[in-house]
């Protein structure tokens, strides 16, 4: 059973959460009462989980030495030796194969496919090189987003918004700027340095970006609601729906500044109860205004 676990926790199935973003064009266009557009979405998501899961392992191999210097990564299946690097690598052909076939044989999307294997190239060039080189390696995360977002519409058929792309871009900066801002806190507070970038920023830095983007991100927000296309999709009250957007940034804003445990977005998602209310209320919202309010 101990063993189960720490499988578990070398394919990382708590961030598989982040992979809901393959959902979202099947939200934003409101057919997701469609059936098959539903099993499709479903699938895709359920392999880029296993694609996802080839990346955790691939970098938690390669960050070993600095994993065991860090106060929690330390305790990592791979970093405290309860799973060996024979044993990740059995199980990462495993996903690998999994995820691949379910692109080829079961969604038969080979624009799909090209995309996934897209996010795996660029992950492994992430993990061996491009994460050390700041502001690069940021983006890198963001876009890795994007890309599950197109995985989405291509999935589906769903034609992809550009409102859709600038704003799941720019959350997702929005989120890995606030991790970022935990590496360098404790980094000044226990003097080891667990990643290279770290030394390519600093809180006064970090702090602007993330005041930064969280402005872009609500402003892009007031602007998607407010465009005509969206109105007559939508409806022209769908700008209320910006409050629990502003509640929503500001309550991360508060777990980043103030609480300072901002280090795994996913953990503050799947955790904090706070920001559940917001996206149900916001998603209710949206739901009420799109069928009643139009």
């Amino acid at each position: 059973m101990k063993k189960i676990v720490s499988y578990l926790k070398l394919i990382r199935v708590d961030q598989w959460v982040k992979n809901v973003f393959i959902l979202l064009p099947l939200f934003f266009s409101f057919r997701f009462t469609e059936i098959p557009l539903i099993i499709a979405a479903a699938l895709a998501t359920t392999g880029f989980c296993l694609i996802a899961s080839c990346v955790y392992i691939i970098n938690d191999w390669n960050d070993i030495e600095q994993d065991r210097l860090h106060p929690t990564k330390k305790n990592r299946p791979l970093a405290s030796g309860v799973i060996s690097k024979s044993e990740a690598l059995v199980m990462l052909f495993i996903l690998l194969a999994g995820g691949v076939c379910i692109y080829t044989f079961a969604l038969q999307n080979i624009n799909a496919l090209i995309l996934v294997v897209s996010y795996l190239i660029l992950n492994i060039l992430y993990s061996f090189k491009l994460k050390h080189i700041p502001i690069l390696d940021i983006c890198i995360v963001a876009i890795g987003f994007v890309i599950r977002v197109f995985i989405g519409g291509l999935v589906t058929g769903i034609l992809v918004s550009n409102w859709l792309i600038i704003m799941t871009f720019l959350l997702s900066l929005f989120m890995v700027l606030g991790k970022r801002r935990d590496d360098v806190v404790i980094a000044e507070k226990t003097g080891n340095i667990t990643r290279k970038n770290i030394k390519g920023y600093n809180l006064t830095f970090l702090n602007a970006a993330i005041m930064v983007s969280s402005a872009i991100i609500l402003v892009s927000y007031i602007m998607y609601t407010i465009s005509p296309d969206v109105v007559d999709h939508h409806g022209e009250y769908l700008y209320l729906t910006t409050l629990f957007v502003f509640m929503g940034l500001f309550r991360y804003m508060q777990i980043i500044f103030v609480e300072e445990r901002s280090g795994s977005p996913t953990k503050v998602l799947i955790k904090d109860h706070f920001i559940h209310i917001i996206i149900v209320c916001w998603g209710i919202s949206f739901v009420l205004i799109h069928y009643f309010l139009r």
